[in-house]
């Protein structure tokens, strides 16, 4: 019996540590969709706008099973419950011409930021620089860091400050049209993303190890089809 056990748990151990690469020491368990391909339960929108009309119209709708950002009203989808120590898997693609959006990470006070972004770190989307990390209240670390921010006396995390934190690779999305996958692993206070499989940012240290998810309405349509959040064994 004891042999047998061992040689169970020596099975579940390589199992652990195979795969793609894209988590640094544990397999993620029990995944769950953030969307469901009919309605945005689960999500809030902030749209700024509607403060003064209630009559704007919606920023984010759900089109043949896809969540569609629509790009104005300029706001964000926010979940409506916090996470922690998970892998996010997104899939999306530009409806139309390529512009701007953004998945923010560990996000909480609402319109922290030029009284629209919310409180987060932000793993943008921007065309031709997917992956970069963008500072909203919140702070993270990453090697080569005046290489990749700037100078250091002018880094910050609100206003014209530094914000953001360049990516590591120029050419991992794919064209528009074609749908792109972007993964994130928060884990503690270290933050990873990966698009189309390559590791396009890591960054450890970050200022929060928690919080909502939000989804950006930024000026251009973006579809998403797939929302899958995992939360990460062994922490």
């Amino acid at each position: 019996m004891r042999a047998l056990a061992l040689l169970v748990s020596l099975a579940f151990l390589a199992a652990c540590r195979s795969g793609s690469g894209t988590a640094r020491d544990a397999a993620p368990v029990s995944p769950r969709n953030l969307f469901n391909g009919r309605d945005l339960t689960g999500w809030h929108e902030d749209v700024p706008s509607r403060d003064s009309d209630s009559n704007v119209s919606a920023a984010f709708v759900v089109r043949d099973g896809k969540l569609l950002s629509l790009g104005n009203p300029q706001g964000h989808l926010i979940t409506d419950a916090a996470y922690r120590d998970y892998r996010l898997v997104v899939e999306y693609r530009w409806a139309g011409e390529a512009g701007n959006c953004g998945v923010l990470v560990h996000a909480s006070q609402p319109r922290r930021l030029y009284g629209m972004f919310p409180q987060s770190v932000e793993c943008q989307m921007h065309a031709g620089n997917a992956g970069d990390f963008w500072c909203i209240g919140e702070d993270i670390v990453v090697p080569d860091m005046e290489t990749r921010r700037g100078p250091q006396q002018q880094w910050g995390t609100d206003g014209d400050k530094l914000r953001r934190i360049r990516n590591l690779t120029d050419d991992s999305e794919h064209p528009p049209g074609e749908w792109n996958q972007m993964v994130i692993e928060c884990r503690g206070r270290s933050i990873d993303v990966w698009v189309n499989g390559d590791l396009v940012n890591r960054g450890t240290d970050c200022t929060a190890d928690s919080g909502q998810i939000a989804l950006q309405a930024e000026g251009v349509e973006v579809e998403f089809r797939r929302l899958e959040l995992s939360p990460l064994a062994g922490t």
